[in-house]
Parts: structure tokens; C-alpha cells; sequence
């Protein structure tokens, strides 16, 4: 079995999506110690943000006209369809960035999509972890109701465009502590915090035990 996990952090050891990842990971190397673990980091070891357009306008090019750089960015986005295709099960952990997805992500996203095949699921009925956090809060009655642009695109493209099977499982107020402002939400912040930790070792169990 071949669990792929992506992080797109920015924060390096400071990241509480990462933090997530490492809990489901964790768990899931204890319950099954001998399987393969693929790892890659956008954040860290962000793609080239203009290979997608490179690949796509290589696509329509000729294959012996081919610029080496086209020829790249193709090899590229295959590359990245064909480590969806080969894992059993993933783990992704992506933050949320400026009320949206990140860059590092939508470039994924993108050469993802251009290697592969037209509507091809990518991840057809594999099971996936979702871990997304976010500095303040987003839910229903709060100032930035709404402004959470992330989660549902994230769950579009990976339930609805490739097929996965996707738990969600999100940290809110990861800021607290950090910005005095949110200094008042100490206590639920850290009910958060647990709550969010307990449900990625269940995670981490679950695809060792599927």
C-alpha cells in the first residue's frame, strides 16, 4: 500500500496543518509500519509557477516542435498524475492562505489536471485525508462567515473532479497565541486544537485499517 502525503505550509515546524499530518502519518506508520510513505512538500519545494502554462501550451504543440522547456513542464505534469494514480490512499495537508488556496497549490492542482487524461479521476474511490486549518475563525455568525475560499474548491476537485473518498478535518483559531487580538478565544482555541489532533490520529487508523 502507498500512502502519498503533500503539505503546502509555509510556516516550516511552526505549521498546525503539518502538525495535522504528522499525527495521521504517525498512526498510520504504527498500524502498518511496512508500507510506503510518498512525500512531497509545496511549501518547501514549491513547483515551477509557470510550468502549467508552459505544459499546456506544449500540449498543443507539436511533439517535435517541442521547446525543452515544453517538453519539461509536460514530463512534469505527468509526473504528478501518475503519483495520484499510483497511491492507494493520501494525505493532504493544505493550509489556508489569504482566504483562499494557496499558490503553491493551485499550481499542483493545475499540472495535476494537464497530466493527466481528460476527466480522468485521478484518485477514483481512494480514500483521503483533507487537513486544512486557518489562523482565525470562518464559521456560521462569525465576521469572515464566507470568506473561506479553500475548503469547498479543495473538496471540489478532489471528490468531484478525481474521484476521491474525502474526510475533512479542519483546525480553526490556529493564530490564538499569536495575535493578542485573539487572545479572548484561549479556551476554545485549544478545545479546537485537541479535537482537531484526536480526529487526525482516527484518520491515520482508518486508512491503515481500511
Amino acid at each position: 500500500m502507498t500512502l502519498l502525503r503533500i503539505d503546502s505550509s509555509i510556516q516550516g515546524p511552526r505549521s498546525a496543518s503539518s502538525e495535522l499530518a504528522d499525527l495521521a502519518v504517525a498512526e498510520f506508520a504504527a498500524n502498518l509500519p511496512d508500507e510506503t510513505v510518498v512525500k512531497r512538500h509545496l511549501g518547501t519545494d514549491p513547483l515551477p509557477a509557470e510550468a502549467w502554462a508552459t505544459a499546456i501550451a506544449g500540449a498543443f504543440t507539436p511533439a517535435e516542435d517541442r521547446s525543452a522547456a515544453q517538453q519539461q513542464a509536460i514530463e512534469l505534469a505527468n509526473s504528478l498524475a501518475q503519483e495520484l494514480r499510483d497511491a492507494d490512499a493520501a494525505v493532504f495537508a493544505f493550509p489556508l492562505y489569504n482566504y483562499g488556496v494557496s499558490q503553491h497549490v493551485k499550481t499542483w492542482i493545475d499540472l495535476a489536471l494537464a497530466g493527466g487524461v481528460h476527466g480522468e479521476r485521478l484518485l477514483d474511490g481512494k480514500p483521503v485525508v483533507l487537513l486544512t486549518t486557518r489562523g482565525g475563525a470562518y464559521g456560521p455568525g462569525t465576521p469572515r462567515e464566507g470568506w473561506d475560499h479553500n475548503t469547498a474548491y479543495l473538496v471540489r476537485i478532489l471528490a468531484d473532479i478525481w474521484g476521491a473518498n474525502v474526510t475533512v478535518i479542519e483546525r480553526e483559531f490556529t493564530l490564538v497565541g499569536v495575535n493578542p487580538a485573539l487572545d479572548e478565544f484561549t479556551e476554545l482555541a485549544a478545545l479546537l486544537k485537541k479535537t482537531a489532533h484526536e480526529a487526525a490520529v482516527a484518520a491515520g487508523k482508518a486508512l491503515a485499517t481500511r
